[in-house]
């Protein structure tokens, strides 16, 4: 996967693409609407951070590429992918265990804090992307 050139575009299954881990400077790209919400994401080679109408939706450090995010009713599923591992951030429901599978793998149980915020880290230095899902289930 490469970097979203364009960085923030709807895909035709329903889903966003974000984010370009390449550039060398912050640069930003808002009010751009999906689906009756509307998007602003910043990212370049040191992070990675989109928000919808306001509220916090995913950062990474350093920054990546994310292709086809999808919220489903009980978490949300992207594909990340970046130079070097990453540290990602998810808002989400706030008191809630997730469960993190990373390319299939289940990596484990995580509990958002009362800010709803989910932190997990993936490895991306010797791979070209990791599928990402995150389930709630409790």
């Amino acid at each position: 996967m490469t970097s979203i050139k364009e960085l923030l575009r709807a895909e035709e299954n329903g889903s966003i693409s974000f984010g370009d881990y390449e550039l060398a400077q912050k640069t930003k790209k808002a009010d751009f609407e999906f689906q009756g919400d509307v998007y602003k994401v910043k990212t370049f080679n040191e992070i990675t951070k989109l928000e919808r109408n306001d509220t916090f939706v995913y950062e990474s450090v350093p920054g990546t590429a994310v292709s086809e995010y999808t919220e489903t009713e009980n978490g949300v599923v992207f594909t990340v992918a970046g130079p070097k591992d990453a540290q990602i951030t998810l808002g989400m429901e706030e008191d809630t265990i997730y469960r993190v599978i990373l390319n299939d793998s289940n990596i484990g149980n995580i509990k958002t804090n009362l800010g709803g915020k989910l932190s997990f880290s993936v490895k991306l230095e010797k791979t070209d992307e990791v599928k990402v899902e995150i389930v709630r289930v409790g």
